[in-house]
């Protein structure tokens, strides 16, 4: 199976189009050495490219290796389970050879959309009703939504909150090059583990989901506070809860300690 690509990759609002037997595609592109910001970046190419000749909407980074089949399995998967968003695994590659399988296909729970994205963005493949969907909000809410760092987590958090189903294919559809552009990149190591912590210390994490909450309407937003961390009663909730806020066991258990250590941090301070 082969896709034609029409047109190129580069700034603005424009994307690569795909056409396949499995749907007209308009793949989404992020370009290496330009964070994925919404004022450059996936937010604002999906605010304004007109979806209406395509079927299916893709993002990408331009520098992974795309497996040749990825686009026809996304449709199938999405067809084959009812779904409106799809994301996958991925096989991490670093400049020194080295290769990592990134397992993110655990079992949705009940708030992961608050706490994660469904896997690397540049795996992510909506329908045209979800694309659609997204683009009225990232419209409606463009000013606030500067804020938010990760396009991949606000739009699985999108539909999720607004009931379009998601699909995480435990099969790797892409070779996922880490890079100092990744941010978080592919979460494996303790350097990774420790930024993770950083982040979740300072109050950016705490912050990254309430605003997100708030922009999708999430009506059972385990977490209703406005300050940088929350207080130590909420920390106790979401470490006794933590099972229904991270999809994979070592998350879990992760992110309870880090909120036993965020209380114990606020009574000491």
């Amino acid at each position: 199976m082969a896709y034609k690509f029409i047109g190129h990759f580069f700034p603005g609002p424009h994307a690569g189009h795909l056409y396949g037997h499995s749907g007209r595609f308009l793949v989404d592109p992020c370009v290496l050495g330009h964070h994925c910001t919404p004022e450059f970046g996936h937010f604002r190419l999906v605010r304004d490219v007109n979806f209406d000749a395509y079927d299916y909407v893709a993002f990408s980074d331009q520098d992974d290796v795309w497996y040749p089949d990825k686009l026809r399995r996304a449709t199938e998967m999405l067809k084959n389970k009812g779904a409106e968003g799809y994301s996958s695994n991925v096989r991490a590659f670093w400049p020194t050879g080295h290769k990592c399988f990134v397992d993110k296909a655990q079992a949705q729970v009940r708030w992961d959309f608050l706490f994660e994205a469904a896997g690397p963005g540049c795996t992510y493949v909506l329908t045209k009703r979800l694309a659609c969907a997204l683009k009225k909000s990232i419209s409606r809410q463009w000013r606030e939504l500067q804020r938010v760092t990760f396009h991949d987590w606000y739009c699985y958090a999108f539909a999720r909150s607004n009931g379009h189903r998601w699909y995480i294919d435990p099969q790797s559809s892409m070779d996922y090059r880490q890079h100092a552009h990744n941010l978080l990149g592919a979460n494996i190591g303790l350097r990774r583990l420790v930024e993770r912590y950083r982040r979740i210390q300072d109050g950016w994490w705490f912050g990254q989901v309430h605003l997100i909450s708030r922009l999708i309407g999430e009506p059972s937003n385990p977490l209703k506070t406005t300050s940088k961390l929350p207080s130590p009663r909420q920390l106790l909730f979401l470490s006794l809860n933590a099972w229904h806020c991270r999809r994979r066991m070592r998350d879990k258990i992760a992110f309870a300690v880090a909120c036993w250590i965020a209380i114990l941090s606020i009574r000491k301070g």
